[in-house]
């Protein structure tokens, strides 16, 4: 990595107080810059972004729109260096094709798994049939599903339907997450 000092905006030393948590200790601006942001504001922020989290877990720098910052832990101190993002802007544009691209088809994957799942005849029928499968029990939503081989998203657009059409209404019961059905 080629570094260049000019590509410095600021520094700034975030410290820690057992009661009062972060703090801003020191800070110096190497560049007149209206980019950087108010540090008194955003010491908390940047403290618990660097030092937050499981070890071995934690950025060394965060991207912004017209800076980075990269912070280098000593003891409960923080210091953090405001950078130019120099060349960047051209990766992220490309990067951002990329991550068009993923959601883009894992939107088409979803339609397609909807699709293959079950044509509307077939939807109606298990309507039909969890109405009759929920007549004086309670099932939870993730035991229908395994009964229909649905995904998670389609048991719960059929269970919604069969709800506003008053067929079926979620019991008091649950068990973990899993909300029980049964038939009106």
């Amino acid at each position: 990595m080629n570094f260049n000092e000019k590509e410095l905006l600021g520094a700034a030393l975030i410290g820690f107080d057992m009661i009062d948590g972060p703090f801003l200790k020191w800070e110096k601006k190497y560049e007149d810059s209206s980019d950087l942001v108010n540090l008194n504001d955003f010491a908390m922020t940047f403290y618990l972004a660097f030092r937050g989290g499981n070890a071995g877990k934690k950025p060394r720098a965060i991207l912004y729109d017209n800076f980075y910052i990269v912070a280098f832990p000593k003891d409960l101190e923080l210091c953090c260096l405001f950078m130019k993002p120099q060349g960047v802007e051209k990766n992220i544009q490309q990067l951002n094709k990329i991550a068009s691209r993923i959601i883009t088809d894992m939107e088409a994957q979803e339609t397609d798994d909807d699709k293959g799942e079950s044509g509307e005849d077939e939807i109606e029928e298990i309507k039909r049939l969890i109405v009759n499968l929920l007549n004086g029990t309670e099932m939870s939503t993730p035991e229908l599903r395994r009964y229909f081989k649905l995904s998670n998203s389609r048991i719960w657009k059929v269970m919604s339907e069969l709800q506003a059409s008053q067929k079926i209404e979620r019991t008091d019961k649950k068990k973990g997450r899993s909300v029980f059905w049964t038939a009106l």
